[in-house]
């Protein structure tokens, strides 16, 4: 009897996956990129080296959906509105980047009797840069929305553009004569395309989420923005346009609506297990013995493409007006053969085309540039700021509205805040203090229509999961002060508890509960307060809260015994009865002051202060410690720490964000 189908290619996934994690943990050990460790392991497991993946056709396939969704998520960053913003660099640094990279090229290879078409074809390949890895990092860093990062966004868009035309040329590069009628049919279907994206992202697609969140039901809103990722794929499939930019068009489509963060919190785990994939398959493409027979040939090309990708990138880019350390970063930063490179390789070679016109060792020399150059990026990427301050001549002056709007986007970072989960009675009671008192604020829900509401009245909103660790650090979970979790889905809190303790060790975190089973356990996951009951709630939360920022605790009381008094008439009446809970005498010192609680396993414990070097490498001051009954003041340098204990602190948010490892225990689930 058969207990169990025989999966093909299970054995080739478990040995990717395996070889994978290890070499990834090994990298994260050195402090190198992930995706340096991706590449190695795909070298390794190759059919060029261990074998353990002899046959790549699963793997491939794997790859072109992580390029997909990679591609996906990085449209969904970037809105129509942005796009139109950088559309000057996008055509004249883009344009000017492609069209020199290959003349070069071309020049150089002459110059040498290759033939014209073998010279534009390896022109070509040249010319793309990675927009996987490039976009990838810039997302890690959180530069996307940098000068440097939308820069380089545009140079590259321009590519994945240029790759319909330079696919459409291969057959006529290779003698084999493509009619011009063909060639502006194919033109002709992506413009249509494009307006067809156009017309879905403003009309179409922000209704359709509308709906869908509407019903509250996450697997539902997951399954619709999948269905346009890979439908408005498909559609650029049909019309023979490249697959990245349809899905780039994609998640430009899904970035016009209001519910694109929490899209994008969805597709991100997706992303990353498929996007693992790609990088361990261009690894798997490398034959060792020619790195070991051509070494000296293939630094001398990476050399080569290095410098001149970074000269005419960077040329391009001050052809606009923009500043040498700018240029020359974005130029670092695209100074590799991108994937899409491989995809034109394999068309190339399909038709009778090789790099540079040398058979089989052209392109095996070619390939491992490539990977070289991958695995170099990000050390180009962190060396790219260095270098242009070298080149800078002048102080660097900040880019103007005119220099194609780049640091319109730029939104000032949250520090301090309160984030606000639910905008229930009690979010919206906390809100209405919080803002007549001007302390900063961010709220998290779930519902559209309460967002829409927020939205309508200036109030800083997110719709999304504040499960999801992409929407806590859209909220700014780093800096943020307290964090109130008043959802009226109190199966979400403990998750959320867990996520924003790891984030953030030096948040203070108040949950509302409505059940006093639940308090103990709350509080075991990370939460600084728990509050039960229903009506006694928003007026605990006012207090937690108002008592952080340094209010005066007779006030608090005052007030909070007025609400009592009167049956909380002043919650249940008008905006404007709410102003009797508009306390005085807050000032910066209670902005930049937190109670911060060593935990049971925190490096902190056991330490003394002296040893945590708080003052000296943080900036942070601790003015009290309170443990049991007792408080410390002002205590010395030889103070040991002990879980339980609460420290009183002061300092800037950014110095609470840098110490938090210090804070940190591990991710409870």
């Amino acid at each position: 009897m058969v207990l169990a189908v025989e999966l093909p290619f299970l054995n080739e996934l478990v040995a990717l996956f395996l070889v994978s994690v290890g070499i990834a943990y090994l990298c994260y050990r050195l402090k190198l990129v992930p995706i340096v460790g991706f590449l190695i392991a795909g070298v390794i497991i190759g059919p060029n080296a261990l074998a353990l993946v002899p046959d790549q056709e699963l793997v491939d396939i794997l790859a072109e959906i992580g390029v997909i969704l990679l591609l996906f998520t990085i449209g969904i960053e970037f809105s129509l509105e942005k796009l139109n913003r950088i559309r000057k660099a996008i055509l004249v640094g883009g344009g000017f980047q492609v069209t020199l990279t290959t003349l070069a090229v071309v020049g150089l290879l002459s110059a040498f009797g290759v033939s014209l078409s073998s010279s534009i074809y390896t022109g070509f390949l040249v010319a793309l840069s990675s927009t996987a890895i490039v976009l990838g990092l810039f997302s890690q860093r959180n530069e996307t929305d940098t000068p440097t990062g939308q820069l380089s966004l545009a140079v590259l868009i321009f590519q994945d553009l240029a790759i319909i035309v330079m696919v459409l040329l291969i057959p006529i590069l290779a003698g084999q004569s493509e009619s011009t009628l063909d060639l502006l049919l194919i033109l002709g279907k992506a413009v249509l395309l494009i307006v067809l994206v156009i017309v879905l992202a403003r009309r179409i697609v922000p209704w359709i989420l509308e709906k869908v969140a509407k019903t509250r039901k996450r697997e539902l809103f997951l399954l619709t923005v999948v269905a346009i990722c890979f439908g408005t794929v498909a559609l650029s499939s049909m019309a023979n346009v490249s697959l990245a930019l349809g899905a780039f068009m994609a998640g430009l489509v899904v970035s016009e609506s209001e519910f694109s963060e929490q899209a994008l919190s969805e597709i991100l785990p997706l992303r990353t297990i498929f996007n693992a994939v790609f990088f361990v398959s261009v690894g798997m493409l490398l034959d060792f013995s020619y790195v070991l027979e051509y070494p000296l040939i293939l630094l001398g090309v990476a050399l080569f493409v290095i410098l001149l990708k970074l000269v005419i990138t960077s040329a391009g880019l001050l052809t606009l007006g923009y500043p040498i350390r700018i240029a020359a970063a974005s130029g670092l930063a695209l100074a590799q053969i991108g994937e899409f490179s491989f995809v034109l390789e394999r068309a190339g070679r399909l038709a009778g085309l090789t790099p540079a016109g040398m058979g089989e060792p052209g392109s095996q020399i070619f390939i491992a540039v490539s990977v070289l150059l991958m695995i170099v990026t990000p050390f180009l990427l962190n060396a790219g700021p260095a270098l242009g301050t070298t080149l800078a001549r002048t102080p660097l002056k900040k880019l103007s509205q005119e220099s194609d709007g780049l640091q319109a986007d730029q939104k000032k970072a949250l520090e301090d805040h309160v984030i606000i989960v639910g905008y229930g009675p009690a979010g919206r009671h906390l809100v209405q203090v919080l803002h007549k008192t001007g302390i900063p604020y961010v709220v998290i829900e779930m519902n559209p229509e309460s967002v829409k509401e927020m939205k309508a009245n200036n109030i800083p909103a997110i719709y999304g999961d504040a499960g999801r660790e992409h929407i806590l650090e859209l909220a700014g979970i780093a800096t943020a002060k307290l964090c109130v979790i008043a959802t009226n889905a109190p199966s979400a809190s403990p998750r959320i508890i867990s996520l924003a303790r790891h984030n953030n060790p030096t948040l203070q975190i108040i949950v509302r509960t409505r059940y006093l089973n639940e308090v103990d356990r709350l509080e075991e996951l990370g939460a600084d307060n728990v509050i039960p009951e229903e009506m006694e709630t928003t007026v605990r939360i006012f207090s937690h809260v108002l008592g952080a920022y340094m209010i005066p605790q007779d006030e608090i009381e005052e007030h909070i015994q007025t609400l009592r008094a009167h049956d909380y008439e002043i919650l249940r009446g008008s905006v404007q009865e709410a102003h009797l809970m508009v306390l005085q005498g807050l000032d910066e010192e209670g902005l930049h002051t937190r109670a911060v609680v060593v935990r049971e396993g925190a490096p902190v414990a056991g330490k003394t202060l002296q040893e945590l070097h708080l003052r000296n490498r943080y900036n942070l001051t601790v003015l009290t410690v309170r443990r049991n009954d007792k408080t410390f003041g002002n205590p010395a340098g030889d103070f040991r720490l002990e879980p339980g204990d609460r420290l009183i602190m002061v300092g800037l948010a950014s110095r609470f964000a840098e110490c938090a490892d210090l804070f940190r225990t591990p991710l409870e689930s």
